[in-house]
Parts: C-alpha cells; sequence; structure tokens
C-alpha cells in the first residue's frame, strides 16, 4: 500500500507538521499498526522532507497544513535551555519567584543599613573593615540574579524557552558572578575569624598585622582571587540561537538557545571540571570551614580565659582593666555569632559539593541529579536566609553600633531650646 494513498495515513503523519518535534517512532507505529504501512525513515526531518516531496507537492493530499514558514529551523535535539527541568518548578516557583526576591530587598536594606553605620569616622578599624566588605558581597550576591528571578519565576516564565538574547546574562547574572561574591564572602569571614584571633591571642602582633592598611589589602586580594577563581566560566561556553516549538503554545515557533562548549574545553571537559570543583571543595568550602571550626574554639577558650582574668581584677579593684576585657569579649562574643551563623548555612553546601566531586570524580553515583538540584536550591535558600541577620547580630551585641545606629536615624529636639539631641 503506497503512503500517499490513504487516509489512514494522513492521520498518522499530519502530527509531524502540526508539533514539529513529534517523535518519528510514534508515526512509524501508527502507520504500522492502523494502515499496515511500513517505512525506513530514522528521524523525523527525513520523514517531513519525503512527505512533502511525494504527497504535498505531487497532489496526493489536498490539506492545509499549519506549519510555520521557518519550520526546518527547529532543533528537536532538546538541549535548548530552559528552567523547568531540575529543579522542579513546585520548588523553584515559590522559593525563586516569591521568597528569594522578598529576602534579597530585605538584605539589601539590611545590609545597606550596616555599610551606613561602619563607615562613619569614628567606626572605622582592622574589622570593620572586613565586616563592610562582608556586608557588600551579601548585597550583590543577591541583587545580580534577583532581575532573572523575577522574569522567569515571579511572572512564571519558567515554563517557557529561555530566548537567545538572554543565554549569556542568565548564566553570568545567575551563576558566575553571584558565586563571585559568595566566595568573597566566604574568604572575609575566615580572615575575620583570623584576625580576631590574632587581636586576642597575639596583642603585640596585632600592633603590626592587624592595621586598617592591611584589611584593604586583605579585601582588595581576596575579590581579586575570587574572581580569578572564576573567570574560566565566563569564557567556556558560548551561546547558539536555535528554534524550538514554543512550550505555552504549540502552533509558534520561538527563537531559544543552547549553550555550547569551546573544542579547546571540550576536549578536557572532564579535566577541566574535575579541577574546578576539586578547587571549590577545598579552597572555598574545606579549608575555611575546617578554619572557621578552629578559629572559633580558639576565640571560645580565649574568651574563658578573659572572664577569668576579669574577675580577678574586679576582686581587686581595678574596674578599666576589667571593662577593657568586658568589652574585648563582647567585640569577640559578636564575631562568634557572625561565623557560627555562617558555619550552619555553609556546611551543607560544602557536603553536597563533596557529594556532587566524588560524583565526577569517581563516577560513583551517591544522590541522583534531580535530587542533587534540588538540594543546592535549598542550601542555596538558606544561604541568602541568613545575609539579613548580620545586621541583628550587630545591633544586639555591639553598644557603639546601636548608639551609631540611633544617633543617624533617631534625632530628638528638645521642647524648651530647639537643640538636637542624641540619644544613646
Amino acid at each position: 500500500m503506497e503512503l500517499c494513498e490513504t487516509l489512514c495515513a494522513q492521520h498518522c503523519i499530519s502530527p509531524i507538521f502540526e508539533h514539529p518535534c513529534y517523535p518519528v517512532t510514534q508515526v512509524k507505529q501508527c502507520l504500522h499498526d492502523t494502515c499496515g504501512v511500513h517505512t525506513s525513515f530514522n528521524t523525523t526531518e527525513e520523514f517531513r522532507t519525503q512527505v512533502q516531496n511525494t504527497c504535498l507537492s505531487g497532489g496526493a493530499w489536498n490539506w492545509s497544513v499549519t506549519t510555520p514558514p521557518d519550520l526546518d529551523l527547529v532543533d528537536c535535539t532538546g538541549r535548548a535551555k530552559r528552567f523547568d527541568l531540575q529543579p522542579e518548578p513546585r520548588y523553584t516557583i515559590p522559593i525563586n519567584g516569591y521568597l528569594s526576591p522578598v529576602i534579597i530587598v530585605f538584605s539589601v536594606f539590611n545590609n545597606f543599613l550596616v555599610c551606613l553605620v561602619l563607615l562613619k569616622p569614628h567606626m572605622r578599624s582592622p574589622i570593620t573593615n572586613i565586616l563592610i566588605a562582608m556586608a557588600f558581597s551579601d548585597m550583590m550576591t543577591g541583587l545580580f540574579p534577583l532581575p532573572f528571578f523575577v522574569y522567569f519565576f515571579t511572572m512564571e516564565r519558567v515554563h517557557e524557552w529561555v530566548p537567545y538574547n538572554w543565554c549569556r546574562v542568565t548564566n553570568f547574572f545567575m551563576e558566575y558572578i553571584p558565586t563571585i561574591f559568595h566566595t568573597a564572602s566566604i574568604w572575609l569571614t575566615m580572615v575575620l575569624a583570623v584576625q580576631r584571633y590574632i587581636c586576642v591571642c597575639h596583642v603585640f602582633k596585632a600592633r603590626t598585622l592587624c592595621t586598617v592598611q592591611n584589611s584593604r589589602r586583605a579585601v582588595v586580594i581576596i575579590y581579586i582571587a575570587a574572581a580569578l577563581s572564576q573567570i574560566t566560566r565566563f569564557f567556556d561556553q558560548y551561546p547558539v540561537e536555535t528554534f524550538q516549538v514554543s512550550l505555552l503554545d504549540p502552533t509558534t515557533i520561538v527563537s531559544a538557545c543552547r549553550m555550547e562548549y569551546r573544542p579547546w574545553f571540550l576536549s578536557n571537559i572532564d579535566l577541566y571540571f574535575n579541577i574546578y570543583f576539586w578547587f571549590r571543595v577545598i579552597f572555598i568550602h574545606f579549608i575555611p570551614c575546617v578554619s572557621l571550626v578552629v578559629m572559633t574554639v580558639l576565640l571560645i577558650y580565649a574568651m574563658r580565659v578573659a572572664q577569668t582574668q576579669r574577675k580577678k581584677l574586679l576582686s581587686q579593684n581595678k574596674d578599666c582593666e576589667s571593662r577593657q576585657f568586658r568589652e574585648s569579649n563582647r567585640l569577640t562574643l559578636m564575631l562568634v555569632a557572625v561565623v557560627g551563623v555562617f558555619l550552619l548555612v555553609e556546611l551543607p553546601l560544602g557536603l553536597i559539593m563533596v557529594l556532587l566531586i566524588i560524583d565526577r570524580t569517581f563516577k560513583k553515583v551517591i544522590i541522583s541529579s534531580g535530587m542533587f538540584s534540588n538540594l543546592s536550591l535549598f542550601s542555596n535558600f538558606f544561604i541568602l536566609l541568613s545575609y539579613p541577620l548580620n545586621f541583628f547580630i550587630y545591633c544586639g551585641m555591639s553598644k557603639q553600633f546601636r548608639n551609631t545606629f540611633k544617633r543617624i536615624f533617631k534625632r530628638t529636639y528638645s521642647v524648651d531650646s530647639g537643640t538636637p539631641t542624641t540619644p544613646v
């Protein structure tokens, strides 16, 4: 039986023209089971071309086809970029679309206040330089992906292909640049703990090591190193424009994109990603987290020693020295709280990265790719949730921070004289 001589065959083949990526195997099965027609075509493109040449052009079939004029450009490989595969939209839409934007705005506001207070001349010190840089990093980590969270997840465009013009910038603003600032925040936290340890336990060395100038140099070096740690990610891929059947309107062809690795990366892609992820695991997660745990234990021990010395001074009526120990302990306790919150949210992400590197290096599947994506989503969300907290830690544990904050935002005026007074 000829392919073009039966209405049954028209019924089986028409989905190919209505849906350009319709699986050819289903058409072949329909022709075999329903029409008794056997075919040897292997691809949808080959099948469509043959039908156009023999059945449509020859006039054997006379029905209107709803195929757009640029149908031949449609890419049926399924590699175009979209955000509704992994993690699952039931998680990404509420987290990235509704919760994260609110937290980011709140975090930007809080960290702006932190910078505003700590930038006052009387607040400047080696430690406040680090705290300002940490607040700035936390702001930038959230600000860069915010427009894309709103566009794709809040407005629920996540169910459509990523437009070609958005392809490269989504990688830059949602992944690479936030990773740079987050990496800087991790290293800054480690430097903060080390600096405080030197100030508490090695007072004489602190006079030469823990200076304002040295802390500024450390901040600059950390930002440069964080940028260099991600520099290759900006160049290892390039976008390729592709055309897809719209996921929202099957009768429409839309411009989409897929990311392709450059040849010099593709030829060594396993080695490249092993080096990249091992570097992240060792230098961005393992060493900082272990160092912070050790520094925290040492600082807590130093606080206990200082508390014992303060009691002795009080018994000797040395109030001035006792007050100095108390203020030093308050500052140390505040920084321990900052480090503690950091470790609480960073350790799970570090564990996820270890599992990923084991999977990539030794080809040992510990968790599925879908589970890994979901765990990463929740881990990053909890990290984002921690960004506004430092402001409350500073307010609750630093009298100097509270007083400076009040002077900026809460000025009262004397009823009698009309002159401003600053409450403390």
